[in-house]
């Protein structure tokens, strides 16, 4: 079945603007609870409430139309990619509600194979799906309200980048270009790591707190519909640095850099550039630049650590891709 015949954008591509965005949230941000830790001032990747002096809840909620044609693969990477903001958080799952809408006539083993799939991911990000709700809708739309819970005193969040730390990545990043312009091999294979949780990812960053010496993640997010320059902007913002990636180094998916210097670009680029008007500078050649500011669904986490840290992630699969700088709130993408 071909799922994306029913949809007019897909995944995280299909999210509103990150300007667009901050201003319709601007008015629901104040809150006089002040055992709502995370909520919309600022937001953050989830929100998080304080529920005892060891225990705070998570709560999340992700959904998009499909990016891919296969019901299975739609389901995981929804999944996979609504369990990444608890994880971002440095919370563990625990329960998940499939948020859907379908067209009346869509078929019903499609939605029972993406519900399956689904959770099945969930299970594996170590919860359980408990429930949900299904409406009618001119296009298909799937993803999960998630629930997670950590210590409030470990919570991880945007904000604490430090001058001098490196900047880290888990997954590649093209993932937009690939979908919309590469060949069938390389959608497969980005599909392959979309499906993949951020859950082994998160471990590592907890391995380093429990490692002698090591503060663990000074800031942690992931990459989803901003794209890295955009999550990236959001560090720099909350922490108040300047974030400097470098172009040469940004790990790609296969195909990526062949689509995006053929010119292959999804919706969320324009809108990616319009968020980060006057906040992002390049000194990247256009295809470079247009990589960095594709809109990722199911991304990697993107975290800001001290550089014996970064070097520990690296030797365990991730790769470094900046570094945090003293000075205005701002994103760089250097050349080399």
């Amino acid at each position: 079945m071909e799922l994306t015949r029913w949809t007019t954008c897909g995944g995280c591509a299909a999210k509103w603007g990150g300007a667009a965005l901050v201003a319709l949230v601007g008015a629901l941000a104040g809150s006089a609870d002040p055992d709502l830790l995370l909520g919309l001032a600022p937001f953050d990747d989830a929100a998080v409430y304080r529920l005892a002096s060891d225990l705070a809840l998570v709560s999340t909620t992700d959904f998009f139309p499909p990016l891919v044609d296969d019901p299975a693969d739609f389901g995981a990477i929804a999944a996979a990619n609504a369990c990444s903001d608890v994880f971002a958080m440095g919370a563990r799952v625990v329960v998940a509600l499939n948020v859907a809408a379908f067209p009346e006539d869509f078929p019903a083993d499609a939605i029972a194979e993406i519900f399956v799939s689904a959770a099945g991911v969930v299970r594996e990000a170590g919860g359980q799906v408990a429930g949900g709700h299904t409406i009618r809708s001119a296009e298909p739309i799937f993803g999960l309200a998630v629930q997670g819970v950590v210590d409030p005193r470990r919570v991880w969040t945007k904000a604490g980048a430090r001058p001098g730390d490196r900047l880290v990545l888990s997954k590649p990043v093209g993932s937009g270009v690939v979908l919309a312009g590469g060949s069938a091999e390389d959608k497969a294979a980005a599909v392959a790591v979309m499906r993949t949780l951020n859950r082994a990812a998160a471990d590592q960053l907890h391995g380093l707190a429990a490692s002698e010496g090591s503060p663990g993640p000074h800031a942690v997010t992931d990459v989803t519909g901003f794209g890295l320059a955009g999550h990236g902007w959001e560090v720099a913002e909350r922490s108040g640095v300047t974030v400097r990636f470098y172009a040469g180094v940004m790990p790609l998916y296969r195909g990526a850099l062949d689509a995006a210097r053929a010119g292959v670009r999804t919706g969320g680029d324009s809108r990616n550039r319009a968020y980060l008007a006057g906040r992002f500078s390049s000194r990247a050649a256009p295809h470079l630049e247009a990589l960095a500011l594709d809109p990722q669904t199911s991304g990697g986490l993107l975290a800001a650590v001290a550089a014996p840290d970064a070097a520990t992630l690296v030797s365990q699969g991730w790769w470094e891709v900046g570094e945090v700088l003293a000075g205005p709130a701002a994103v760089e993408l250097a050349g080399d």
